[in-house]
């Protein structure tokens, strides 16, 4: 089998670590900020992670397309994390009540979503630890500095006022995502 190999500059990507925000590498991926701390397993037989100075750098082990795949997967996933440490992920999700008044509310470590088509048993979604939830009027705001936690945070909230077997053109009560990470979903 032929493996089509790539030249090594074209793979090592270089990250600036900003000021203020602080890098430890071993197992796992630690970054410190002024917003918080995030950390991450980022482990790889085709990529190597160092920090030289002031920069993150990832290496491939062998230049292929799969080391590309997973080194600009790395890339990301650092840029997300030094983001995040800086100015929280923040999710935005609007609670459509037509048909019976909903409350939601934030109990310790998860939401509580009373009323919802006038049921009896209140639905729950849980929410991350390292994850602030606010409800404000019929918005509910999802914030963190680990975007992934975010985003699944507010997908659990989505999730708990989900029915099955129903038209959503007509029946469209529940807690929909209006934003995420700051861009409006269209």
């Amino acid at each position: 089998m032929y493996i089509k190999m790539i030249p090594a500059d074209k793979l090592r990507k270089a990250i600036e670590i900003p000021d203020g925000v602080e890098i430890e590498i071993g197992e796992k991926i630690l970054v410190k900020g002024p917003n918080g701390t995030v950390e991450k397993k980022l482990i790889s037989p085709f990529a190597e992670i160092k920090k030289e100075d002031k920069k993150i750098i990832i290496e491939p082990k062998n230049f292929t397309k799969r080391a590309k795949k997973i080194i600009n997967t790395f890339n990301a996933h650092i840029k997300n994390m030094i983001k995040g440490v800086q100015e929280s992920f923040v999710y935005k999700l609007k609670i459509v009540s037509s048909h019976f008044p909903m409350n939601v509310s934030v109990e310790n470590d998860k939401v509580v979503i009373k009323n919802f088509y006038g049921e009896k048993v209140p639905r729950i979604a849980k929410i991350l630890p390292g994850t602030k939830v606010k409800v404000d009027g019929d918005i509910v705001i999802v914030e963190s500095p680990d975007k992934e936690k975010a985003g699944q945070t507010a997908a659990n909230i989505e999730l708990a006022t989900k029915r099955l077997g129903y038209d959503r053109r007509l029946f469209q009560d529940g807690i929909w995502i209006i934003e995420k990470a700051g861009k409006p979903i269209k």
